[in-house]
């Protein structure tokens, strides 16, 4: 392919006169972690990093400035803390708080990211410490406009005179893996203060080179239950924003101190992270539940289902015990008719496009194309605002495939289309954003003349231009071969941009100038959950409530492609325990909801012993167990492991994989409630009618 793209480059031309020399979005500097950390052990010194210094000019230029404490200071952990740790295994113990960087929507996204491990593990690498290998240098990997890129950082924070972090801090004030993360972000696109403004949305796609999906939740669709369900126990990260009001002429969230608290504890303007759904048994019949997070950690809807809402009375007292929360720590839940009214736009992230799709299947093919729009070139503008320069704009042939689908071939493909514009500023806020969009038509495989869009409407007869970084769009369309173009709405408006194309099966390449192929990359979501979704959902839809001995039929036919080495067999008994301890209704069945809880449980105890189970013996010795509990982020003395090996546990004190999973289950729904119920972290006040529901019916 290489002497083909050569033939292919034309020479530099002379820039005419009266145009613009086009400036290029300008890269973050590229420093290498492992040297730089071989370099500070061998010379046993600390990294400072001369690329984003311990200085004013780090934090920014504007009205930040006036918001910082008198004395700032730059602090190393180590010297704000005793014993500081980089990052928990324990998901509670990720919270973090905002500071004085008004960034919700990156808090939201950062909050979001903390319930899926294997995609966190890939923007904060784990192998990081304050004890091994210490040199006072870290790193972080972020999707940057279709790349992924590493930002190294040393670990100078800015600290008040008390030596509190003034920026993002931890719930658990020894834990700075947050408080790093922000400022490699805040390197990336510049300073602190250019983390001012922006959406959920930039910094979910960020942190997984993801496809959002946006909900406009006053339209929304009549399946969005449905919608949420999917992804709630699928690779996927939500957000939300509350309605701006009179207060925030901008559609992004700067979270400026006029934000207002409104009276039902709701802040206007402001991003939340959907952290759960839960449909619940009330008295009067079923009501759907979404859970939210304030990223400031405090301020809580006040609401139905608050909580100290009345609502949580029409519960069982085992239901109550383990959803509901009594404590200030910005979490809350409230009903999905509320979340409606009270929410603008849900975004959902997604590893795959998949989401909103009716097809089958798990492959899925994704292009990317660089991009840009020159003065005088290629910078047309939009349709509407000039005809007569639209055809400037750079065209893109898109050829969708028919798939083969076992043994019938797809009708309409589902084909997710993405514009990216990227700023040429270093700094991400000095330069606002376009209105881009795109038009797509049915194309020939020539490049689409001036006099063709005079003559013929797009695919998308309606396009929406917007200001801001991305735009999506989902499409049904028939296999065949079409023409995107994207543009921006005002003509001879100057910009980079990049254009991802997913669907299952395509092939994409610009028109005109560069005519080369961009090779789809194959993306699986390898989330094993997904593979029997289907079969689940089928198996429910004849019985909405499963009993012990269906639970045990449906476990042991499941061929554990990832636990070849042993057959696995669960008992009646195991199963009885395993419907006891997730059924918070009492109804003494399973519905797919508390099935899916189970399922997504499954598969990480299963990841987690499979680790530990080094001899391949498909048991775990009491060294194992140990090491398999404290793997899951839990913290069990001594004597309770023993004593759950004995409760649990052969006569050879040896856990199988049924075994493990039933104590796992049990020790996190203890934790769970006690968590829920206790005022002061050191002892839970029960009625007698609760205590036996805890105790004997677990």
């Amino acid at each position: 392919a290489m002497p083909f793209l050569r033939c292919l480059k034309k020479k530099k031309s002379p820039v005419p006169l009266g145009r613009s020399i086009f400036q290029k979005h300008s890269l973050p500097i590229q420093q290498n972690y492992q040297a730089l950390l071989e370099t500070c052990l061998k010379n046993k010194c600390l990294f400072t990093d001369d690329n984003f210094p311990a200085h004013i000019s780090s934090i920014g230029t504007g009205p930040l400035l006036k918001k910082l404490p008198r004395n700032l200071q730059w602090k190393r952990p180590h010297a704000l803390h005793r014993s500081p740790v980089f990052y928990a295994a324990n998901r509670k113990q990720l919270h973090l708080c905002q500071g004085l960087v008004e960034n919700c929507w990156f808090l939201a996204a950062l909050e979001a990211l903390t319930f899926h491990q294997d995609i966190l593990a890939a923007v904060v690498p784990q192998n990081q410490s304050f004890q091994r290998k210490y040199a006072g240098i870290f790193h972080f990997r972020f999707w940057h406009f279709g790349e992924w890129v590493d930002v190294v950082v040393d670990d100078r924070l800015p600290v008040n005179e008390a030596g509190e972090l003034v920026f993002v801090s931890s719930v658990y004030k020894n834990v700075f893996w947050g408080a790093l993360l922000e400022k490699a972000y805040a390197k990336l696109y510049g300073s602190y203060e250019d983390l001012q403004i922006g959406q959920v949305s930039e910094a979910l796609v960020d942190f997984t080179g993801g496809v959002n999906i946006r909900i406009k939740l006053a339209a929304a669709p009549p399946d969005l239950w449905d919608i949420l369900t999917r992804a709630t126990y699928s690779r996927s990260l939500m957000g939300c924003q509350t309605h701006l009001g009179v207060y925030f002429p901008s559609v992004s969230l700067p979270c400026i101190q006029a934000t207002k608290v409104l009276k039902n504890g709701l802040v206007a303007g402001h991003a939340y992270t959907v952290t759960g759904i839960r449909k619940v048994t009330c008295e009067y019949g079923p009501e759907n539940l979404v859970r939210l997070r304030n990223p400031w950690g405090k301020i809580e809807w006040k609401g139905d289902w608050s909580d100290s809402s009345y609502k949580w009375e029409l519960l069982s007292p085992k239901e109550k015990i383990l959803l509901r929360k009594k404590k200030e720590d910005g979490e809350f839940w409230m009903s999905l008719r509320d979340f409606k009214i009270h929410f603008v736009d849900l975004v959902i992230c997604k590893l795959t496009p998949d989401l909103m799709s009716q097809e089958d299947g798990k492959k899925w093919m994704y292009s990317l194309k660089s991009g840009r729009w020159v003065k005088g070139s290629t910078a047309g503008g939009s349709l509407g605002c000039c005809n007569g320069s639209f055809w400037m704009n750079p065209q893109y042939w898109l050829n969708v495939l028919p798939v083969e689908d076992g043994r019938r071939s797809l009708g309409s493909c589902n084909v997710v289309i993405s514009l990216m514009q990227k700023h040429s500023s270093k700094h991400r806020n000095r330069a606002p954003h376009l209105f881009i969009g795109f038009s797509l038509y049915e194309g020939s495989n020539r490049k689409l003349p001036p006099a063709f869009f005079t003559r013929h409407q797009p695919v998308n007869r309606h396009q929406v231009f917007l200001d801001e970084r991305e735009v999506t769009n989902d499409f049904h369309l028939e296999p065949g071969v079409y023409v995107i173009v994207p543009s921006t709405l005002e003509p001879q408006q100057e910009s980079e941009f990049i254009l991802r194309v997913f669907s299952r099966k395509h092939v994409l390449r610009e028109m005109g100038g560069n005519t080369s192929f961009a090779f789809p990359k194959e993306i699986v979501d390898r989330y094993e959950g997904k593979i029997w979704e289907d079969f689940f959902t089928k198996h429910f839809e004849q019985n909405p409530e499963i009993n012990a001995l269906q639970l045990q039929r449906i476990l042991n036919n499941i061929s554990w492609r990832n636990f070849q080495s042993f057959h696995l067999s669960f008992s009646l008994d195991a199963c009885q325990g395993i419907l006891a301890l997730l059924d918070l209704n009492a109804s003494g069945t399973l519905s797919i909801q508390e099935f899916r809880v189970l399922w997504k449980r499954l598969l990480f105890y299963l990841e987690v012993f499979q680790k530990r189970d080094t001899s391949r013996s498909g048991k775990l010795d009491l060294v194992e167990l140990h090491a398999a509990v404290q793997e899951t982020g839990i913290s069990l003395s001594n004597e309770v492991c023993n004593l759950m090996a004995i409760r649990y546990g052969d006569p050879d004190l040896k856990i199988s994989f049924e075994s493990f999973v039933c104590f796992m289950l049990r020790v996190e729904i203890m934790g769970e409630a006690f968590h829920n119920l206790t005022q002061d972290g050191k002892g839970i006040y029960l009625r007698e009618s609760e205590w036996m529901m805890m105790t004997l019916y677990s």
